[in-house]
């Protein structure tokens, strides 16, 4: 079989989708049951609209923390604390034990540090200059 590897910034969405197929179906063949599930939490404002929060999935039994984000008007009031807590325990609730995430240095590790999350990898000078951590959490 004849093949052509070609590099791009712009790959489509179709691509990509052969690409996750096939790495969730291999994934699934050696660890099935990841009960892959989303999971957001969202912070809205008066009118309804998503003003910030927290978006990630569940899956083998494991919280993944992927975005989260607050607008500074409201951080320092423990929202984000409480937005953290309410994964935390939809994540119990599907059956996860433990979540993990990752901060650079110029985000937040010290505040998921004082929501009991500790630090388990460090990528440094990424971005130059700076760190990028890995964090982890036993839940309940």
């Amino acid at each position: 079989m004849r093949s052509e590897i070609l590099v791009t910034d712009n790959p489509g969405t179709a691509a990509e989708e052969v690409i996750l197929r096939g790495l969730v179906a291999f994934n699934e063949a050696k660890a099935p049951g990841a009960d892959f599930r989303p999971l957001a939490v969202l912070v809205k404002g008066e009118t309804g609209a998503v003003l910030g929060g927290l978006a990630g999935w569940t899956a083998w039994r494991w919280l993944y923390v992927r975005l989260f984000w607050l607008p500074e008007t409201l951080r320092g009031r423990g929202l984000g604390r409480e937005v953290l807590a309410r994964a935390e325990r939809e994540a119990l609730a599907r059956g996860c034990h433990a979540a993990w995430l990752d901060s650079f240095a110029f985000q937040a590790p010290g505040f998921y540090q004082r929501c009991g999350y500790s630090v388990f990898g460090v990528l440094d000078d990424y971005p130059p200059g700076h760190r990028r951590f890995f964090l982890r959490k036993t839940l309940g």
